[in-house]
């Protein structure tokens, strides 16, 4: 025996810190691996999607792999395991490969190729531990539950998440966080090999453990897969939901995937008071949140992230609660987190790639919401209920028909009553209320409270994106994103999320050829294009990262070259081949359109050859990072030429991006101007209120600008701010109100 095995006091320790580290590295590697990604594939949420996609996959790989080397013998698995991690420690340092995507290949499969690649062997052989550590120590300490070493694996797995946003992220290059993440995962082995030299010598594993318990049948393991299915991909949905109108950064990235975590911690805690009361709780919140987050809550952005956040880790402590109720014994412990982890990646699978492929909108956000209601753990409130419910089968068959059917009846009333207008009526709200009060009465009797739960997500605002996504061409969904075209009297508007991106008057070719929202005559880019023919003569070169609805072509003239840089082909087919807008057709009737990534396609053109380069690139109102870091600034530097002008957007709600330009432009040498345009009442139906900097190497350029409207003011700088670059960038400063 070894002098570990003789110290059993220092087993229990040694297993908690090694599970503890191997977490933290995990998931420590997630979100950076996702910020590596950022200058290549662009700061859309459906990168961070795909990371999570892959993640789950090589999860599920490495839980295989530990439920498979269960069956050597204890020494075996440590020597075999040990193989595995001195392999893996040949990607090392940590980071992504250089494969660029071949012409014609989707992103949606070409990104997690990228991951797989790139970390696939080092995130494998970590993965496993967390199943396998549990494993070993059931052989270490005889007797003693593995269980609660679970609940300790997700604490370490938040950590690392949290960790990353608030401490590494704002404190470490990229190369300097790959090298700490490279010099833990050789610590790590090191303890690995600690834990395994702790294993019992020279018996099979039968003599061990004897596997005693009867195996789970067909149903049971289908009912850990499912249960793990839900808010596995809920939470992808809400990452989704709350990246989309705010930013595309680690920070918001992590926050589900955390909270997703600590619910296992919650969950599998060996003190079971919380997961009990967050268990009770959840039916209602599903009941009430559910229905309120599919109405969209566009006004109230955070308060609709907070309860999309809240909803997800109810959702997920009562499921990872019943996971755990339905646990097997410790000798089939392997095999139950492996049917967690299939449940996990199946359920990434099906919000990442499934959903975007079959639906135009959101929803597998309500299908996973209406799944969530009805699997989770129900108590009666009343213990009246309880006896209404529990009677004799026909009583229930009767009271189940009866629900159905007042339900249906309800929503009827709502739909016949639809005034079209975004506030209910008095009537639709009193009927709303009642198809809650059902709901409420119905916990407890899961099918019921499914049939209630289901009419509340349709009479709260899924009806409206029923009717939405049934006319044609108004709603488009694409890896990118969701398009929704609404249209009203003389005014066409797109939204991607809750931001317009695009509105054109109808009516006369006039009014058809007005630039309209962030691009009125007034506003800093208009002002800029209307100078063109001042600053560079009648052929002038224009280039515009982000096509929109094509507004900016109505500034085009006659003997300019334009060029648009658009990443979303489906945004290409809403403003030139939809026919529902005509800026394009009208302005500028064959543009060129260069697809793919701004930032690379512009690194591939030619030096000097653009007079103005427009920075539009926004997805709703999240910032693509890649696109404002000293490296991209130099890249525009290089295109444009020596008296060129450089028009960068930095409108938004949530963050004050005009000290990230300002660092920029001084590192880069830049002289700078900024217009904040708000426009007059009388201009509001058409105009936007829009800041936009003015950057050009030439300081006489600027003063033209400036010379042309007094709100021209000098570019304001953060002391201490330091300029984004490839390897370096933190949000948190910029949040408004931070």
């Amino acid at each position: 025996m070894t002098p570990l095995r003789k110290r059993r006091g220092v087993v229990r320790p040694l297993f908690v810190l090694t599970i503890l580290s191997s977490a933290f590295l995990l998931f420590l590697v997630q979100p950076m691996v996702a910020r590596m990604a950022l200058p290549r594939l662009g700061g859309a949420p459906a990168v961070w999607n795909s990371a999570m996609l892959v993640y789950q996959a090589l999860l599920l790989g490495g839980y295989g792999y530990a439920h498979w080397l269960g069956r050597l013998e204890p020494r075996l698995q440590g020597r075999v395991h040990l193989g595995v991690l001195l392999v893996a420690a040949l990607w090392l340092p940590i980071g992504l490969g250089g494969l660029a995507p071949g012409a014609g290949v989707a992103p949606a499969f070409w990104v997690p190729w990228l991951f797989v690649l790139s970390i696939g062997p080092l995130f494998f052989a970590v993965s496993a531990q967390s199943p396998l550590l549990q494993r070993w120590f059931s052989l270490a300490r005889e007797g003693q539950d593995p269980y609660a070493l679970y609940a300790a694996s997700n604490l370490g797995s938040f950590a690392g998440l949290i960790a990353y946003p608030l401490l590494v992220e704002p404190a470490m290059t990229l190369f300097d966080q790959r090298i700490l993440w490279s010099s833990g995962y050789i610590i790590l082995g090191v303890m690995v090999a600690l834990c395994a030299a702790t294993l019992p010598r020279d018996r099979p594993l039968q003599a061990v453990t004897p596997i005693l318990s009867a195996p789970p049948g067909r149903k049971r393991i289908a009912h850990w897969i499912l249960l793990a299915f839900v808010p596995s991909g809920l939470m992808l949905a809400t990452s989704t939901y709350i990246t989309t109108d705010i930013v595309a950064m680690p920070l918001l990235w992590v926050i589900p995937l955390a909270l997703y975590l600590l619910s296992f911690t919650i969950a599998f805690a060996r003190d079971r008071a919380a997961a009990d009361i967050q268990t009770r709780v959840a039916p209602i919140a599903i009941l009430l949140f559910g229905g309120i987050l599919v109405s969209g809550m566009p006004g109230l952005p955070y308060l609709g992230a907070i309860m999309a956040l809240a909803l997800l880790f109810l959702v997920s402590v009562a499921l990872h609660t019943a996971l755990y109720r339905l646990r097997p014994e410790p000798d089939r412990l392997t095999g139950f987190y492996l049917a967690m982890s299939l449940g996990g990646a199946l359920g990434g699978v099906f919000s990442a790639l499934v959903a975007p492929l079959l639906f135009n909108w959101t929803y597998e956000y309500p299908i996973l919401i209406l799944a969530a209601g009805v699997l989770t753990p129900h108590a009666y409130l009343l213990a009246p209920l309880q006896h209404v419910w529990e009677g004799n089968p026909s009583r229930r068959r009767v009271l189940m028909l009866s629900v159905a059917l007042v339900v249906t009846a309800l929503v009827a009333i709502i739909l016949i009553n639809n005034g079209g207008g975004d506030t209910p009526s008095q009537l639709q709200q009193i009927v709303m209320l009642g198809i809650v009060a059902i709901g409420v009465l119905s916990i407890g009797a899961p099918l019921a409270f499914g049939v209630a739960l289901l009419g509340v997500l349709v009479a709260f605002g899924g009806y409206q994106a029923i009717l939405i996504s049934l006319e044609p061409g108004a709603r488009t969904r694409s890896y990118f994103g969701i398009y929704t075209v609404h249209s009203s009297p003389g005014v066409q508007q797109l939204a991607h999320g809750t931001t317009v991106h695009g509105t054109q008057l109808r009516g006369s070719p006039a009014r058809e050829r007005t630039p309209t929202a962030y691009y009125v005559p007034d506003s800093g880019i208009g002002q800029a294009m209307q100078a063109l023919p001042d600053l560079y003569g009648r052929h002038a070169r224009v280039g515009v990262v982000g096509l929109g609805t094509g507004t900016l072509a109505c500034y085009a003239r006659p003997g300019q070259d334009w060029r648009f840089y658009e990443i979303d082909p489906a945004i290409v087919r809403i403003a030139r081949d939809s026919g529902q807008f005509s800026f394009l057709s009208r302005c500028l009737p064959k543009p060129t359109i260069v697809l793919g990534d701004a930032r690379l396609n512009i690194a591939a053109e030619r030096r000097d050859s653009l007079d103005l380069l427009a920075l539009d690139a926004f997805s709703s109102d999240s910032v693509p990072m890649h696109l404002m870091t000293r490296e991209a600034f130099a890249s525009y530097g290089r295109v444009l030429s020596r008296r060129g002008l450089l028009l960068v957007h930095v409108s938004n709600r949530f963050l004050d991006l005009e000290p990230v330009v300002a660092a920029a432009a001084t590192a880069g040498g830049w002289h700078a101007t900024t217009l904040f345009y708000t426009p007059p009442a009388d201009a509001r139906e058409a105009a936007t209120m829009s800041q936009w900097i003015a950057l050009s190497r030439d300081p006489a350029v600027i003063r033209v600008l400036q010379s042309r409207d007094s709100g021209w003011k000098p570019i304001r700088h953060r002391p201490g701010f330091v300029p984004w670059t490839d390897g370096y960038s933190t949000v948190l400063p910029l949040i408004k109100g931070y």
